[in-house]
Formats: structure tokens, C-alpha cells, sequence
């Protein structure tokens, strides 16, 4: 029995479907939107590369390593969604109830609104209150302040920086930095969630 189960989470504009091939046409006009695959520090596939990467993806989920999702998003006053981006549950130790959220990308045009926040809020909700996870994880490279920032605002901490940690597509040494949050902390992160998305300017 894999650990964790596809499962279809939604909470406002955002609806995370288990990932599919049929996703492919729209991420790869996603990704265009801000041609983020061209970001040195992150690991976003190319238009061109969209099959591969969604198999590769598959083919995680098939080992148990994996559960890719598709984001997608209705934005308000719409009624047809589209995919905005990618993320998963990786790195999965089913043994230990750990997961890391993660290969995550959204379009240039959803970020700053709340699709993000209310993706986290999804994924971490499903991690500790279903699955019954001891700790979630987050790892980014040190160069993406962005993505830093924003695992900083969610409530993790940092638990360290692994230097020399991978070679990137560039040839250039990744130091990664890992960010947790446990069990103990999801109630007092949740509500500092719910606060964010009940903000009149959010999304």
C-alpha cells in the first residue's frame, strides 16, 4: 500500500491534482509565464523538457519516493481552472512519517496572491492531520532568498545548511538549506496560515 495515497486537495482558487501526462500542454505554457526554468539557483523544467520531467515525477511516485501534484488555479470570478505550476511531497520515509514539500513552481502571474500560502496550508494540513507526519521538511538552495523568505514565513525553522551539498545543472556546488516544521508546531503554524489567507489583501 503506497504512503501517501494520491489524494485531490482544494481550499479557494487552488485545487492540487494528483499529477497527470494530461497536464503536460498547460504547465508548459505555466512555466513560460516568467521563463523560470532560465533561473540559475532553482531546477524548473523548460517547456521542452515538461514530458520528461512529469515522467520523471511518475516514475518517483511509482518507486514511493514521490507524490507530484498539479496546481491548479481558478482565479476569483473564473469558473474554468488552469495549471499554474507543479509541487510534491518528496523524499518520502514512510517508516519515519516524513515528507519534504518540494520541486515546487508556480506562473510569474500567481505568485504574490495566495496561491502559495494556500497550497501550503493544503499539503501541510494533509501531512499532519491524515497522514499523521512527525515532521515535514523544506530544502532550497542558499542563493534563492525568495524561496527562503517564503519557507521563513510559513513558520519553519531552520535546522542547518548542508555546504557542498549537490552539483547543479551548471557545474556550480549547491549548499542546501534545510527547514522543518514538527508535529508539536502544526497548531500554532496552522492559525498563523489561516491568518494570512483571512487578509483582505490576499489573493
Amino acid at each position: 500500500m503506497p504512503w501517501p495515497d494520491p489524494v485531490t486537495l482544494r481550499s479557494g482558487r487552488v485545487t492540487l491534482e494528483p499529477l497527470q501526462r494530461r497536464h503536460e500542454a498547460e504547465l508548459a505554457q505555466a512555466v513560460r509565464d516568467g521563463e523560470l526554468w532560465r533561473l540559475w539557483y532553482t531546477s524548473v523544467p523548460s517547456p521542452e523538457g515538461m514530458a520528461a520531467e512529469i515522467e520523471r515525477r511518475l516514475g518517483l511516485q511509482a518507486a514511493g519516493a514521490m507524490l507530484p501534484f498539479a496546481v491548479i488555479d481558478t482565479p476569483p470570478g473564473e469558473t474554468l481552472g488552469r495549471a499554474a505550476g507543479m509541487t510534491t511531497y518528496m523524499n518520502v520515509d514512510a517508516a519515519n512519517r516524513r515528507v519534504e514539500i518540494g520541486s515546487t513552481w508556480y506562473r510569474k502571474g500567481v505568485q504574490r496572491t495566495d496561491v502559495n500560502t494556500r497550497c501550503k496550508w493544503l499539503l501541510l494540513g494533509h501531512a499532519f492531520e491524515t497522514l499523521g507526519c512527525i515532521a515535514v521538511e523544506f530544502r532550497t538552495h542558499f542563493f534563492n532568498r525568495q524561496s527562503r523568505a517564503g519557507i521563513e514565513r510559513l513558520g519553519a525553522r531552520l535546522d542547518g545548511i548542508l555546504r557542498s551539498h549537490q552539483l547543479a545543472s551548471n557545474g556550480t556546488l549547491r549548499d542546501t538549506c534545510v527547514y522543518s516544521i514538527i508535529a508539536a508546531e502544526w497548531p500554532t503554524v496552522k492559525a498563523h496560515l489561516e491568518f494570512q489567507l483571512s487578509r483582505p489583501d490576499r489573493g
